[in-house]
């Protein structure tokens, strides 16, 4: 299986671990590792049988305000940035110890932000063969996984996960 982390994250793959399927036609990933996961999976010649998408970060309802404000917080103070949106990921349990950061980038910031998922790409996906699952936590304070649900469903299994977060938790 191949997984792709989330932002300012790395080995966090045990947060979805009782959802990951182990199997080396396997792609996943983590919030941002969702896109990681796409563009992998679009570019790659490598047989793959499933994508699985935890929680994507899914911001394209979002306004460019909204957008240039997380930028400017992120660019003020990155280590309370980074502390605020990792009890917003663990919300509603707390920050989990075991948790590994690393000193994120502003440009991996803006790529998340304003990262389009394309239908067409997903549909491209699907007529390889690819099925793609999509897990959404009902109550993510990241992203509106109700607006996410809508986009995905044309395209992807959903699993829609009560009373957890944006980790799954």
């Amino acid at each position: 299986m191949k997984f792709f982390s989330g932002f300012a994250l790395k080995n966090d793959s045990y947060l979805c671990e009782k959802y990951l399927i182990d199997s080396e036609f396997n792609v996943a990933g983590l919030s941002f590792g969702a896109i990681k996961a796409v563009e992998y999976a679009i570019n790659s010649t490598s047989r793959i049988d499933t994508i699985q998408l935890f929680s994507p970060a899914f911001f394209q309802e979002k306004s460019e305000k909204f957008k240039r404000t997380q930028l400017l917080y992120f660019s003020k103070d990155n280590a309370l940035y980074i502390d605020n949106f990792l009890k917003n990921c663990f919300y509603p349990s707390n920050v989990d110890d075991k948790i590994e950061t690393f000193s994120a980038k502003k440009d991996d910031l803006e790529k998340l932000l304003k990262y389009n998922f394309s239908k067409e790409v997903l549909d491209v996906l699907n007529q390889r063969g690819i099925r793609i699952e999509v897990y959404l936590g009902s109550e993510d304070k990241i992203v509106d996984t109700k607006i996410a649900r809508e986009f995905f469903i044309s395209n992807c299994d959903i699993f829609w996960l009560q009373n957890v977060g944006h980790f799954l938790s």
